[in-house]
């Protein structure tokens, strides 16, 4: 029997920067265990460009290439919503778990601090992943 792959939703205001890591990261890192989404409720024209950058210089993934700011109408229903502290009302997206990662938006900030912020998602979706596959997050 095939085991259900979940959805989860990396969600953020501007899906520019920090959910659009996540959804590149996810999909690098954990696509055998979940499928990465981002979204949020407004969009930018294009990704921050420093995550570009930074995400093509330490992973060699070009999201630009792959991802685009979307809205969260333009993602499928998700099983798992992660949100990445948006400082701000974050926006309600039905699902069978939630939490938020609480990650201070590295917009406009030095490399270093930027840096942190991405291996900071990095080691979260290592351990979303062992939480889903242990069954810690059953959806």
């Amino acid at each position: 029997m095939k085991k259900h792959k979940p959805k989860v939703a990396f969600i953020c205001v501007h899906n520019s920067c920090r959910s659009q890591i996540a959804e590149a990261l996810g999909k690098h890192f954990a696509s055998d265990i979940f499928k990465s989404y981002s979204a949020g409720t407004e969009v930018k024209p294009k990704i921050n460009q420093d995550a570009v950058r930074l995400i093509k210089d330490k992973y060699q993934i070009d999201m630009e290439l792959t991802q685009t700011s979307k809205l969260l109408t333009d993602i499928p229903q998700v099983d798992i919503v992660i949100t990445m502290g948006c400082n701000v009302n974050c926006p309600y997206v039905p699902c069978i778990y939630r939490e938020d990662w609480g990650l201070d938006d590295p917009t406009g900030k030095d490399d270093i601090e930027f840096s942190n912020v991405i291996f900071t998602i990095e080691f979260k979706i290592w351990e979303l992943a062992k939480k889903i596959e242990n069954g810690i997050i059953s959806v």
